[in-house]
């Protein structure tokens, strides 16, 4: 006669923990599907609901478990597991078996007094996935992850013990993380889903998710905060040709000007842009392949043009930081955008939102029509390795589009409008 294994009581663990889950945490640590699939907005809490899943899977009277959480980078499996390694240093430390930073291990002593390991794993090296079978998974922003890596890696793990998994993400378009999600709101019964904006958090305060949505483009606040599966979440601008109504325009006198200086010297092109107070761009200037003397001159001879009444925004990352010095000594009013994947992404976001909004006006296609491609191709994207890439598609340049987001967000602070660069 076979014995079955204990249930563990959730709800006593979570008490002694401390831990009050809300009503959308705790429909996901009722469910006994062996797929879960959380689908939220960013700060809804899926992070504390995955670190206790697994806290209470070690606990479960067991002569031994393993559970991974992974994710598409060790940073991003940090995130659970460093929750997870923090309860267990303040709450459960009586049955701390081990606790190794190094290869992110954690050795807990469970409730029949058996060995429950958890390690955070990273799906960018994929043979570190080969091996064990598991009892448990956490995957943490499957959005992200390659489909190869859950179905030939990650999923295989699991079918020895007949492990469960949980897959927790914001939605990044319609991927696979979607068709698992679409599973669980079907007929399968392994799989059971749930789609919650950031909003349903009852911690997460109105005027948080109020100033979030005055910040973002609506169409990015949609999918990282309404948690929404969108088609083609990569395209960044839309509604470029509603605002490319604008005419090149000559200098006027005694007019205050606003620029994005994108440098390059050899594979991209250096490109100006330069807008008035009215938020048109009236000049743009792109060349490449010359030497940085001689981009400072020209440079120079447009400001000279335009009444020398011109703020320049340089991103002064790389190369540009030493052509950001010879600006200023020419005597041109600069000010430097060091770019950061943070601050990049605040450019970029803030220039989608004066699109969507019609509050630029930028010259017709045929005037401009490279700055137009640009717009319409610039993409974000996530890497293997788990990191934002924002860029144009295959082929094309991106060098118009930060020259004018430089330009947008120049204009803005000047305008007085409070931007945190």
């Amino acid at each position: 006669m076979t014995t079955a294994t204990p249930v563990i009581n959730k709800g006593a663990v979570f008490r002694d923990l401390g831990y009050d889950p809300h009503e959308g945490q705790q429909l996901v640590h009722d469910s006994k599907a062996p797929r879960r699939v959380l689908a939220s907005g960013t700060r809804w809490g899926k992070s504390t609901c995955a670190a206790m899943e697994a806290i209470c899977a070690a606990m479960e009277p067991k002569d031994r478990s393993v559970g991974w959480v992974c994710a598409p980078t060790f940073e991003l499996a940090d995130k659970v597991y460093r929750e997870i390694a923090l309860i267990a240093a303040e709450r459960l430390r009586h049955r701390l078996v081990l606790l190794r930073e190094s290869d992110k291990k954690l050795v807990l002593r469970n409730l029949s007094g058996g060995l429950s390991e958890i390690r955070a794993k990273s799906a960018d090296n994929p043979v570190s996935l080969l091996g064990e079978g598991l009892d448990w998974l956490i995957c943490d922003e499957a959005s992200r992850l390659k489909p190869a890596i859950w179905e030939g890696h990650l999923s295989q793990r699991l079918l020895d013990k007949k492990g469960w998994a949980l897959l927790i993400s914001t939605p990044k378009g319609k991927g696979w993380f979607y068709d698992a999600f679409r599973r669980g709101q079907g007929d399968d019964p392994r799989y059971e889903s749930w789609n919650f904006p950031s909003w349903t958090n009852p911690h997460l305060d109105a005027e948080t998710i109020a100033a979030e949505r005055e910040r973002l483009p609506e169409r990015v606040f949609r999918q990282e905060l309404g948690g929404q599966f969108l088609e083609g979440a990569g395209q960044v601008f839309r509604g470029v040709r509603d605002i490319a109504t604008g005419e090149w325009q000559e200098p006027v006198k005694d007019q205050v000007y606003y620029a994005g200086l994108d440098l390059a010297k050899v594979e991209d092109f250096t490109v100006l842009v330069l807008m008035n107070t009215e938020r048109q761009v009236v000049f743009a200037d792109r060349f490449h392949r010359i030497d940085w003397a001689l981009q400072v001159e020209r440079i120079k001879a447009t400001v000279d043009r335009f009444g020398g009444n011109v703020i320049i925004l340089v991103d002064s990352t790389g190369s540009g930081e030493p052509v950001f010095e010879q600006l200023r000594r020419s005597g041109l009013i600069c000010r430097a955008y060091p770019f950061t994947a943070r601050s990049k992404s605040d450019l970029i976001n803030n220039l989608a939102m004066m699109i969507e909004r019609e509050e630029i006006t930028i010259p017709r296609p045929d005037l401009w029509p490279v700055g137009i491609d640009e717009l319409e191709s610039f993409e974000y994207a996530i890497t293997d390795a788990g990191n934002v890439k924002t860029g144009a598609a295959s082929g094309c340049h991106d060098d118009c589009v930060v020259a004018l987001a430089l330009a947008v967000w120049r204009l803005r602070r000047g305008a007085g409008v409070q931007l945190t660069v």
